[in-house]
């Protein structure tokens, strides 16, 4: 990777002139300037955010890495942008908003450049290829979401291990001896994603231990992927828990079209923001996903106003219309 020195070198002036053409606080002859920025064009320079803001070595810029993926629900991640955006704010901090899936070449490319004060990723996986990069990047970084090996890491995320659990459990306390999930789409779960693996784990768990019979179905996020999970769901179960929030309004359309009343014929507790919750034709019970507070969090940690290490958020469920014990 090309250094100013080697900027200098190539355009036969020395590091503090190519500085100068950099910062613009000293006159330099126009044909000097124009060898210089030849020559950073030529090797490839990428000037690190002047010179590291110049005199204070911050930026007070910090990036979130949010890839976004066709099997993502976009608004949702923008709740989690949101937060961290009004979050930096307070810091006095702005932010950078990176969506291209560059895996640890764009960290590399942020960490060198010196773009930003510290790195935040989003769409994290359980065997994450990007965590050697995190671990040895020059600067601090959080991960939205827990890979499994998170040793050295500074992590935060839903406890979804804890949410899936909640689910069932409290489904079985209403009676229910036969629930489905209504995952996530099929791309989610074979990129090995973080919360995906772990909420499925925790449902399954949870079902083992109160002899609740789960069938978990990985649904893409169209309507045709809703009739076909619909169409596997056993005809005896007698819950839905929908960890999809791009399907839950679908959700509730097909059961109408086909004749299930909610809660009456079919209980449904979903995993989504609470004003999605809210919203539905139907305002549905729901395990809160806290985006916005998720994104703030990261911030603290990434600035440091935080403890590091793991943290994990503890899921709170919320009542609402579609929840009802079985009938008879």
């Amino acid at each position: 990777m090309a250094t100013i020195a080697d900027v200098a070198r190539a355009a036969g002036v020395s590091p503090s002139t190519v500085s100068y053409v950099l910062s613009g606080k000293r006159t330099i002859s126009e044909g000097t300037r124009l060898r210089v920025e030849r020559s950073i064009r030529e090797l490839g320079y990428h000037p690190n955010a002047g010179a590291r803001a110049l005199a204070s070595s911050r930026t007070s810029v910090l990036a979130l890495v949010a890839p976004l993926r066709k099997d993502l629900n976009v608004p949702v991640v923008m709740q989690f942008v949101g937060g961290a955006l009004e979050r930096a704010r307070a810091h006095r901090h702005d932010l950078l908003l990176l969506t291209e899936d560059e895996g640890a070449d764009g960290l590399r490319r942020v960490a060198s450049s010196a773009l930003a004060d510290a790195i935040i990723v989003m769409d994290v996986e359980a065997s994450e290829p990007r965590v050697p990069v995190l671990r040895a990047l020059p600067l601090p970084s959080v991960l939205i979401g827990v890979p499994d090996d998170a040793s050295g890491l500074t992590c935060v995320d839903l406890d979804f291990g804890a949410a899936g659990a909640l689910c069932v459990e409290r489904l079985a306390d209403l009676g229910h001896r036969e629930v489905a999930l209504i995952g996530p789409a099929p791309s989610v779960y074979e990129r090995g994603t973080s919360y995906a693996k772990r909420f499925l784990a925790g449902f399954t768990g949870a079902a083992r231990v109160r002899g609740v019979r789960a069938t978990a179905l990985r649904c893409p996020p169209n309507y045709d992927g809703v009739r076909e999970c619909l169409d596997a769901t056993p005809d005896s179960a007698t819950a839905l828990v929908v960890h999809n929030e791009a399907v839950l309004g679908a959700v509730l359309a097909e059961l109408a079209r086909r004749g299930r009343q909610v809660p009456g014929d079919v209980s449904v507790l979903a995993v989504c923001p609470r004003d999605m919750a809210e919203t539905q034709v139907v305002p549905i019970s729901s395990v809160d996903l806290p985006g916005a507070e998720l994104g703030a969090l990261a911030v603290d940690l990434a600035l440091g106003a935080s403890r590091s290490g793991v943290r994990l958020v503890e899921p709170v469920l919320t009542e609402r219309a579609t929840t009802a014990r079985v009938r008879g």
